[in-house]
């Protein structure tokens, strides 16, 4: 039996933003097919690891390879073909509101292909289709609401047909109502278009939802990964803290925090 292919693969990765360290030694894989959530508190890290598994920073140590490269040591060319690859939706959107919802759909295929403008227009609107925004095309950005504009630009992400599909709180300002239907369209994605989605989100009740794996990250560090069961009843304290939203203590050494300032200012 084949081992399963991993397309994205994350070895001691350290992340530090000037002397603070960020990220600890973080090690995982995703595989070909599944929905990865990365799940974590504010601060634990999740978005400075989705910069790093998109490219936009370079590991100080360690290693991310997307599609079998080497992002760390790769050219920009070799950088080109994997972002031809991959589809990311932001947590705002990000849509050009200068430009339509079709125009915005149709960015990444002018970028990245030759196709001629009536492809690229068809491409666009089945897309649009897909993510159940068909006739919107025409419509600005601030005529949508804002269970639209993720879904607008889901659409834009997945117009070129990735590999991979990168989610950063897809949920964040939804309704409860749009946040389930939206989760009930990554799910589709995957079965109908048989993408790799990577999910970051604190959203317990949506991780829980759609994930096959689930990547618990706290303080930089990951906790664990399993299956939703195995986070669920898994017996870390610190896990089980942010499952059950308990506060933590908050000690402060200020001998310490002294230092720290002192060091800074040093700097």
């Amino acid at each position: 039996m084949n081992a399963p292919l991993a397309l994205i693969e994350v070895e001691k990765l350290e992340a530090w933003y000037g002397r603070r360290r960020i990220l600890h030694g973080v090690d995982f894989n995703v595989n070909a097919g599944e929905i990865r959530v990365i799940m974590g508190g504010s601060g634990s890290g999740k978005s400075t690891l989705l910069r790093h598994l998109l490219g936009l920073h370079k590991p100080r140590s360690g290693t991310v390879r997307l599609l079998g490269v080497d992002i760390g040591k790769a050219t920009e060319r070799e950088m080109l073909g994997v972002r031809r690859q991959i589809g990311v939706s932001f947590q705002g959107g990000a849509l050009l509101t200068s430009m339509s919802v079709g125009e915005n759909v149709c960015l990444p295929l002018r970028e990245h292909t030759r196709l001629d403008e009536n492809t690229i227009r068809i491409m666009s609107r089945l897309k649009l289709e897909v993510v159940n925004l068909g006739g919107f095309q025409d419509l600005m950005p601030s005529q949508l609401s804002g269970g639209m504009v993720k879904r607008a630009a889901l659409a834009r992400a997945i117009v070129m047909d990735p590999k991979l599909l990168f989610f950063d709180e897809p949920s964040a300002g939804l309704d409860p109502v749009v946040s389930a239907e939206l989760d009930e369209l990554i799910l589709r994605l995957r079965d109908a278009l048989r993408m790799t989605i990577v999910v970051v989100t604190h959203e317990l009740e949506s991780a829980f939802k759609i994930a096959d794996t689930i990547t618990v990250l706290d303080q930089g560090e990951i906790l664990m990964t399993g299956t939703v069961d195995a986070v669920r009843h898994c017996d870390n304290e610190r896990i089980q803290d942010l499952l059950n939203r308990r506060p933590r203590e908050i000690q402060v050494d200020a001998d310490a925090y002294l230092k720290r300032l002192t060091e800074e200012a040093a700097a």
